[in-house]
């Protein structure tokens, strides 16, 4: 995608961000059906498949080779250089306080912090906020749409889905590195999941094994997500489940 094709999705998201935003609330979600659960279950074994092929085998390789503070100073990179993108989701979101404090982050972290390499806005109290344009989309009334398991991504919903997407287009660092280096922000949040993978492998070594492994991670991903946009869905479909895989 070239820049001035980048440009105009962001005016285009912009405009709808302006008709929308009179929007009602997202209907809150009940309970955890799974209407694509087919689908889902060839992707979700698809997905191991390729982990056990070539993720895991490269995350391992990553976290063995490279010492944790390189693998932490990549990882503070990446979240720092997705910071632009954060704050364009919280302007669409009307957040203007997070849009401030994330601005102010990015512009210590990329100072003081020599080019995002070293979080020094944690310690002066500029703690990270993160947001997504799945997150906009749900302040927009959005609904979250059906459970779907996406392709090397894993377990989502509808409207996350998209988010997926346009958060892509919408970090505008993009726009205005210079060519020799305008996909390093790409790159080094590839690593940072590879980095992720290796610190997190028992766990998600235990979900991929478990019978269980694929209701337990679309209950997992539904609650927490649930509960990172700030909903309270009753449901002890989620309990019960985590206590027979406990048991």
């Amino acid at each position: 995608m070239t820049k001035l094709n980048m440009k105009s999705s962001l005016a285009v998201v912009g405009i709808v961000s302006m008709t929308v935003g009179a929007c009602a609330k997202a209907p809150v979600p009940s309970g955890y059906d799974d209407p694509h659960q087919e689908q889902n279950r060839r992707t979700h074994g698809a997905n191991i498949k390729l982990d056990q092929a070539l993720v895991s085998p490269a995350a391992d390789t990553y976290g063995q080779v490279l010492p944790r503070p390189v693998r932490d100073t990549i990882s503070v990179f990446s979240d720092n250089a997705s910071l632009p993108g954060v704050v364009v989701n919280n302007i669409l979101q009307g957040n203007i306080e997070n849009a401030v404090h994330n601005s102010a982050r990015f512009l210590f972290n990329s100072t003081l912090g020599l080019l995002g390499m070293f979080d020094i806005a944690t310690d002066i109290g500029l703690e990270e906020r993160d947001s997504d344009f799945g997150e906009t989309l749900h302040v927009w009334g959005a609904p979250e749409g059906d459970y779907v398991v996406l392709p090397v991504f894993g377990p989502s919903t509808e409207r996350d889905a998209v988010g997926i997407v346009a958060d892509f287009v919408l970090n505008p660092l993009s726009l205005v590195l210079p060519v020799e280096v305008e996909h390093l922000p790409k790159a080094t949040w590839v690593l940072s999941k590879f980095g992720d993978r290796y610190t997190f492998g028992d766990t998600i070594d235990e979900f991929y094994a478990s019978e269980e492994g694929y209701e337990l991670m679309k209950l997992y991903y539904l609650d927490s997500r649930r509960y990172e946009l700030g909903i309270e869905v009753e449901d002890n479909e989620l309990e019960d489940i985590y206590d027979a895989y406990d048991g």
